[in-house]
């Protein structure tokens, strides 16, 4: 089988996910921006598989991935800067183990639920500022994008005039539309602002998690780089509020296609399988970059060498009909229970999975409670989304709101 471009011009990534898994199988070969070969699981026994061998027959270290060091792939290949940061999404072992349990501090059970009263407060604000009842408004600028932004650069102490641009750098960075001189600037200024950042708060620490940080790294210096901060600080900070921004936005056009799942607005149950369904069929993840075979592997029957790497489709996993049926597509929150790749498996599960729920039910609950009709002002068809390998969600989402209750 020859190597299937992606990005598609004109295609979602998520319908060429789903395209390359039904036409394809559970393992293609194919090429990526810049003309280099990678191999894409799709199917949900293939990105187990994957995930599940992390660390014995995979790496996530790019370390493990000769091509980006031997002058085969070019400097300026704008994926480089997404696969090469030194935190724990390219960490294998005890290093992995070491820095996730640095970063766990912010996300464990007990912190995120003490979060729920600002979080809650923080989306009554948004929604508070909400204007127009008959007018159409865009979701995502004035709900979707704020709260989640809000929410984690709060959490690590991110002044209230600072937060946007770092949305406006991670934008750049996982836009495929973006040129490789424009990636490379956003990431470089990202890095420059995250290192005053940090000297900022050494000097004037407060109560917050960058802080924190600092104060572990002072405690015990041997167990956390200055390097290492900044990457840390990179990571939460992007994909802390990038997922969020896109899984509320891709849940409300699902729940506007289907009045009927919309939960009563106290019922907390019903609204936590409905961020269920919404990580399983609309998730925003719809790329995990990168896992390096440390062998020669067969996955699914396919052969794959030592080094090549796989972009571990979360979409296809989620969706693939030979799991959930042929109406695996479909969100439907009243199906029952079953494992979900949302969050990925393994020794790398998203650390972030408790407060990215809290948040979705929370702001989804918030939302129609406060504007039970509200609906798309433009067909769903019509809805631009983003141009990304590897998240997706509407750019802009035109709604209107409705009465306010």
């Amino acid at each position: 089988m020859e190597p299937q471009q992606i990005p598609v011009p004109g295609e979602r990534t998520s319908r060429t996910i789903r395209r390359f898994r039904d036409h394809g199988g559970p393992v293609v070969p194919i090429e990526l921006p810049g003309k280099v070969n990678a191999w894409m699981v799709t199917s949900y026994d293939s990105v187990s598989e994957v995930l599940l061998n992390d660390g014995t027959l995979f790496s996530k270290s790019p370390l493990n991935f000769p091509a980006l060091h031997d002058g085969t792939i070019p400097p300026d290949w704008p994926i480089r800067q997404l696969i090469q940061g030194d935190h724990l999404l390219t960490k294998d072992g005890a290093d992995h183990r070491r820095l996730r349990g640095l970063i766990n501090r912010a996300f464990t059970p007990a912190r995120v639920a003490s979060m729920e009263p600002r979080i809650q407060e923080l989306t009554g604000g948004l929604l508070d500022r909400l204007a127009g009842e008959g007018e159409p408004i865009d979701l995502v600028r004035h709900f979707s994008e704020p709260l989640p932004i809000a929410v984690i650069c709060e959490l690590f102490g991110v002044p209230e005039g600072e937060r946007y641009q770092i949305r406006e750098w991670t934008n750049t960075m996982l836009f495929h539309t973006a040129t490789p001189e424009e990636a490379a600037a956003a990431g470089g200024q990202m890095l420059a602002y995250l290192g005053a950042f940090v000297e900022r708060k050494r000097a004037e620490p407060g109560d917050d998690l960058t802080s924190g940080l600092i104060q572990a790294q002072e405690d015990d210096g041997d167990r956390l780089s200055d390097n290492e901060m900044l990457w840390i600080l990179w990571l939460v900070l992007i994909a802390g509020h990038e997922t969020t921004v896109h899984l509320i936005a891709n849940t409300v056009v699902a729940l506007c296609a289907d009045r009927a799942q919309i939960p009563a607005a106290d019922d907390r149950d019903a609204w936590a399988k409905v961020v269920e369904e919404a990580l399983r069929s609309r998730n925003s993840v719809l790329n995990v970059l990168f896992r390096y075979p440390l062998q020669d592997v067969q996955i699914c029957g396919t052969k794959i060498r030592a080094g090549e790497p796989i972009s571990v489709a979360l979409d296809g996993a989620g969706t693939d009909p030979a799991r959930y049926g042929a109406d695996a597509e479909r969100f439907d929150a009243s199906r029952e229970p079953d494992a979900h790749v949302g969050f990925g498996r393994g020794p790398h599960f998203c650390l972030g999975a408790p407060l990215a729920r809290l948040e979705m039910r929370i702001a989804l609950s918030s939302l129609f409670g406060r504007y039970p009709g509200l609906r798309l002002a433009i067909d769903a068809d019509a809805i631009p989304y983003t141009p990304s390998l590897v998240t997706e969600g509407p750019m802009k989402l035109p709604v209107v709101l409705g009465p306010r209750r």
